[in-house]
This record gives structure tokens, sequence and C-alpha cells, in this order.
């Protein structure tokens, strides 16, 4: 069964896995870019890759209204802790769960993480899905490491389905990163994520997924935002 990747604008993707729907770094009514306001919002399990309040801002009116779950790290969960939500199942790195249509490991990522009320965001992280019959990486805000050859390694004689990359620059790699960063992973799909929001993050994500595929590193997927893109 196919698994339904939703890009809403900026890093917040929906992930439709058949068995429910993941929400990703929920980012909606202050987003400049955004295809639907918070309150539109429908998910089974909300997912966070750091505290930054760009990944952050609407999670708690989300998982408040709709009862979904959220998994982030442990310095993240104290924080929606204190502000009401009750849901919350806190991990760290390397750590996995079981979500809505297979399992979430959270995986390693160079970034900072500090929450709105400027308080300690711990561990920035990405994700690693199983879901849907997929492996799908979320890289969430990172640099290029090394690493990432591990996290694309077949498991189980299969390798990565999807990635999920920055190439805004700036804050997080940038698209000559994140074209080495496919060659690590080696996935069959790639999407580009966390840019085109402001100014200093604007980048020609059609002219980068043209070179990813001109390298032959994969197909690349770069929707509008609201425009679902299932992937078999």
């Amino acid at each position: 069964m196919p698994v339904t990747f939703t890009w809403t604008g900026h890093a917040t993707w929906l992930i439709d896995t058949g068995a429910g729907t993941l929400l990703v770094d929920p980012f909606f009514d202050e987003c400049p870019t955004a295809s639907v306001k918070a309150a539109d919002v429908s998910c089974d399990a909300i997912l966070l890759t750091h505290g930054h309040f760009d990944h952050v801002a609407d999670c708690v009116a989300i998982a408040t209204r709709t009862g979904a779950k959220v998994f982030c790290n442990w310095e993240i969960a104290q924080w929606l802790g204190r502000q009401g939500v009750t849901l919350v199942q806190p991990m760290n790195l390397g750590g996995r769960v079981a979500v809505p249509g297979g399992t979430a490991q959270m995986e390693v990522a160079h970034h900072s993480s500090s929450l709105p009320d400027g308080s300690y965001g711990g561990n920035p992280a990405g994700w690693l899905l199983e879901v849907g019959g997929l492996r799908i990486y979320l890289a969430g805000d990172t640099a290029l490491f090394s690493d990432m050859e591990r996290i694309g390694r077949p498991r189980d004689g299969r390798g990565l389905d999807v990635a999920v990359l920055p190439i805004g620059d700036l804050f997080t790699m940038g698209p000559d990163d994140a074209l080495e960063a496919v060659r690590l992973l080696r996935p069959r799909v790639a999407f580009p994520s966390h840019y085109g929001t402001w100014p200093p993050i604007e980048q020609d994500a059609a002219a980068w997924a043209r070179r990813v595929r001109d390298a032959g590193l994969a197909d690349v997927h770069v929707p509008a935002p609201g425009q679902p893109v299932s992937v078999a």
C-alpha cells in the first residue's frame, strides 16, 4: 500500500501510512508558506525533531485538540507537560517506538535545540521510519554527517526508500551538502525540505532535484505546499 507524503511548508510533513497519519514538526499558523491552518489538521501521532519554534509552534494546540500522542526527546516532553500536554512519549537518540503503521527510531542530527521559552531543548534528532512497508528517513534540521551512510545501509536486505532532506542552507545543510547526503543515504526517492519559508533560506528546489537526477542518485519530488505525493 502506498505511503502518502504531504509537505505543508517549511519543514512540516503529514505522512499517511495507511494505518494512520503522522505529523512531523507542526508549524502552520505563523508559517508564511503553510498550505493549511493548525485548526484544520488531523493526525494520529506527532513526531518532533527538536524544540525550535518553527518546528513545535502548533504542537500543543494540535495535540490537545486531536489527542494525538507526541513522540520527542525527554526535554521537549517535559516542556510539553508544562503546557498541559499529557499524551507524550519521551525518548532519546537510538530509541525505537511503535507508531501508526509501523515503527519510528530517533536518529542523530547535527543542529541545536532550544524551546520557545528559551529553555534547553535536548538533543536534536532525525527519524527513521519503517511504516507502510517503506523505510523512510526524515533528517530534520541537520548538517551533513558521515553517519548518513549507516542510516541508509540496507536492513534485512532492504535499503532506504525515501529521504526527506533540508536544503535551505544557513541553518541547515544547503543544496551541495544535501546532494552529498543523497549519495550517502542512497534512497529511491528524495524530497527537499526546510527551504523557501523566508529569504535567508530561499533555494531553487527544482534545480537541486535536477542535479540529483542527473547524477543518477534518486528520483526527486518537489511538491508544492499541500500537494500529496504517494510512494509505493
